[in-house]
């Protein structure tokens, strides 16, 4: 019996796998991590055809055993999520969230941090951009409840025939809503994000990576006030990144003039 379905192996162009390299590097940046130079030489040939993920995990998994091993997360995940996203499977669920994280972290973290699990504590954490104060996560008894009902409501959303302006404010919204939520006890932003880039291929959406590359931090920053209290709240940055990454926008995305909008420079 012949086999009735191709086997998903796409040869990506070298400008595709430079680019997903360069969205992983750029997504570092949530969590103040930078790869170690040896990475990108890596990342290089990986992208040009002359190492495998493979090799490439084996190179850097050496490097970091003889070497200093502060670069070693920001390297090992910028690896997986480049490689990750080169694949095109996907499942729309709350599972996926969690394979995700797991996949990006495993063996990253000891034991008192799991992966690929929902948490099972509060937890908070002081934002620069809310003078200090912490955003509410959800309260960690109902995460598997709310993923569920988000994702649920998500799944039924009609966005036939709405415009490319409202598609995008709807998935903002859920993506800051899943966001707000922090199903984890470490690395949310990372996971959602990968997350995200995934779905967003299902509209068939152009994506402008750069923001994901080179403002990262942003991002993150603009999810945090998209998600404070009210008379923190600023749902405006979080707009204008997507603008800039969906919708062809031109918004400065420098952490400078965000805090210096919101008074903190």
């Amino acid at each position: 019996m012949q086999p009735t379905y191709n086997i998903d192996n796409p040869n990506l162009p070298y400008q595709t796998k430079h680019d997903l390299w360069q969205t992983a590097f750029g997504l570092q940046q949530v969590d103040g991590l930078k790869p170690s130079v040896y990475m990108e030489e890596l990342a290089e040939k990986q992208a040009r055809g002359s190492y495998s993920y493979e090799q490439v995990y084996e190179e850097i998994t050496a490097y970091h055993q003889s070497t200093d091993d502060s670069t070693a997360e920001a390297d090992l995940v910028s690896l997986r999520i480049a490689e990750l996203l080169s694949r095109s499977g996907f499942s729309f669920s709350p599972a996926t969230l969690l394979t995700i994280h797991k996949e990006l972290f495993q063996d990253i973290f000891d034991d008192s941090i799991p992966v690929g699990q929902i948490r099972q504590t509060n937890i908070s954490k002081k934002e620069a951009v809310l003078n200090g104060e912490s955003v509410v996560y959800a309260d960690y008894p109902m995460i598997q409840a709310t993923l569920d009902y988000d994702f649920q409501q998500e799944k039924i959303f009609q966005y036939s025939g709405l415009s490319k302006e409202t598609m995008v404010q709807h998935i903002q919204s859920f993506i800051s809503g899943i966001w707000q939520i922090h199903p984890f006890c470490e690395r949310n932003t990372r996971t959602i994000t990968v997350f995200l880039i995934k779905y967003l291929r299902e509209f068939g959406f152009t994506v402008d990576n750069t923001p994901f590359q080179k403002h990262a931090k942003f991002f993150r920053d603009a999810l945090v006030l998209d998600n404070a209290k009210v008379l923190q709240k600023h749902p405006e940055f979080l707009t204008a990144f997507f603008e800039n990454l969906l919708l062809d926008g031109k918004n400065d995305l420098s952490s400078g003039v965000m805090y210096r909008e919101l008074g903190l420079d």
